[in-house]
């Protein structure tokens, strides 16, 4: 069974960022905020990819192209921050989030579920300004006949 692209970029996105995160903490660079904004690039790379492919079958309707892009991107932070969760729960849940978020946006004493929604709602706000910025682009490349 062959996954729709917008999973199978969704999941290259998740894994991808995952992976820059287990990095950064293998190497104790998990403090450093702004690298953490670096994951930016992990979503711009999995939505471009979805396009691109859009674009190779003929696909250059400017609704449904958006709809796949803003589906990929979604599919792509959703399991991030399911990932998170999961992941802050083996570490040792809220305790690992607090020093999550010593270092980062959150002041007080959030929870993992505080902090997942926030970042949830975070990754969506940022997702679909990846999206409209990438559908700019290519629709200036390939305007629709």
């Amino acid at each position: 069974m062959k996954l729709p692209k917008e999973l199978y970029n969704g999941l290259i996105i998740a894994i991808s960022i995952a992976l820059f995160f287990l990095l950064m903490e293998i190497l104790g660079l998990a403090d450093l905020y702004y690298l953490r904004l670096l994951n930016v690039v992990f979503v711009f790379y999995g939505v471009n990819r979805t396009l691109k492919m859009n674009f190779a079958e003929g696909k250059k309707e400017y609704i449904p192209n958006i709809l796949s892009a803003i589906f990929t991107s979604i599919i792509g932070v959703c399991l991030t921050v399911l990932g998170l969760l999961v992941y802050s729960y083996i570490k040792g849940g809220d305790s690992y989030v607090q020093s999550l978020s010593e270092t980062f946006l959150f002041g007080g004493t959030p929870t993992i579920m505080t902090y997942c929604i926030s970042l949830l709602f975070e990754g969506i706000a940022s997702s679909v300004i990846v999206v409209f910025l990438l559908m700019l682009y290519w629709n200036n490349k390939y305007a629709a006949d």
